[in-house]
């Protein structure tokens, strides 16, 4: 298990885990980070991250990021 930060762009991980407090993992559920689901990195800015998940693109910070488990 590693941090979504690390995944390579073009990657379709599974997500394991969702971390956090849980105002912040509500949040990424809501977003639609939950276990199970297929996440893709489509670019890297800056540290940043631009993924696809659930047929949607979303742009999260590296800090969010790193609470994503794949």
């Amino acid at each position: 298990m590693m941090p979504l930060t690390f995944a390579g762009i073009g990657e379709e991980n599974i997500i394991r885990r969702v971390g956090g407090k849980p105002e912040v993992k509500r949040h990424l559920e809501n977003l639609g980070f939950v276990a199970g689901s297929d996440v893709t990195v489509i670019n890297t800015i800056g540290g940043n991250l631009i993924v696809k998940v659930k047929e949607a693109r979303v742009a999260l910070s590296q800090e969010l990021a790193q609470k994503i488990m794949i």
